[in-house]
């Protein structure tokens, strides 16, 4: 088991939904953090409303911009060991394939993968000099299964996926562990924000999203699966449990199901 006391956590996506709830209930249970996402006053008001205001800080990057929000981040933590990355920050789609601009895709690209690599390069040399580290990243269940209108935020959760299955067969050497966490359907305003085939927002919420688990049980999931180093974690109920199972042992099945949604 590894406690999160007293540990340095860097947080993205901290000022909303999962991420925020995330912040609170690490913040509850002793650690350290650095809290991340665009919105510099609002981290800055979450910051001051944390227990131990005064051990956390605050760092601003635009996620759509990797390159540089490495260079930023790397500056900005040049002195600053960090025990657990959680790579929370995401956007999602709504839009079919075939009315999806290119544009559109690149940005899902940007955010939901780009973003993880270039953050875990500022932290993973540090980690395997200490030999000790975390890596999380949250996924979707999407990353597992594609269903319609979610093409582009389905790639690059399936890419993020690979990507820490070769990370971690990487760094189990170097004794950083590395958790992935699919959340299926979580009442956020990620419906709210999803890109739409030319990009601008849809504004609107999804059913799905609506009845789906609370970001704090998203949350304390999470955190349970940072706690028991588990490799890969799915957080959800209904669906969101039995579709990662179907594709495995059901696949024409799913296939069918998801055809007829």
């Amino acid at each position: 088991m590894t406690s999160v006391n007293n540990k340095t956590v860097w947080l993205t996506g901290a000022s909303s939904g999962i991420g925020l709830a995330l912040a609170r209930q690490l913040a509850n249970q002793g650690a350290r953090l650095i809290l991340t996402s665009r919105r510099e006053q609002q981290l800055e008001e979450l910051r001051q409303g944390l227990p131990n205001s005064e051990q956390h800080q605050v760092l601003a990057l635009d996620l759509s911009q990797p390159e540089k929000a490495k260079e930023t981040a790397s500056a900005a933590l040049k002195n600053t060991p960090v025990d657990i990355l959680i790579n929370n920050a995401g956007v999602s789609q709504r839009s079919l394939a075939m009315e999806t601009e290119l544009t559109v895709y690149r940005a899902l690209m940007e955010v939901d993968y780009f973003s993880v690599v270039a953050l875990n390069q500022v932290v993973l040399a540090d980690m395997v000099k200490r030999r000790n580290g975390h890596i999380v990243t949250v996924s979707s269940v999407a990353g597992k299964v594609g269903t319609k209108l979610r093409s582009g935020y389905s790639g690059a959760k399936f890419a993020v996926i690979g990507y820490m299955d070769c990370l971690r067969a990487e760094m189990a050497e170097h004794n950083v562990r590395c958790t992935t966490v699919l959340p299926g359907f979580v009442h956020t305003q990620i419906a709210h924000n999803a890109l739409t085939g030319d990009g601008s927002l849809r504004g609107k919420e999804d059913q799905d999203n609506a009845s789906g688990i609370s970001p704090e049980q998203c949350a304390a999931d999470i955190i349970r699966a940072i706690e028991s180093n588990k490799a890969e974690v799915i957080s959800g109920k209904g669906m969101s449990k039995v579709a990662p199972l179907l594709q495995r042992f059901f696949p024409g099945l799913l296939r069918k199901m998801l055809a007829n949604r």
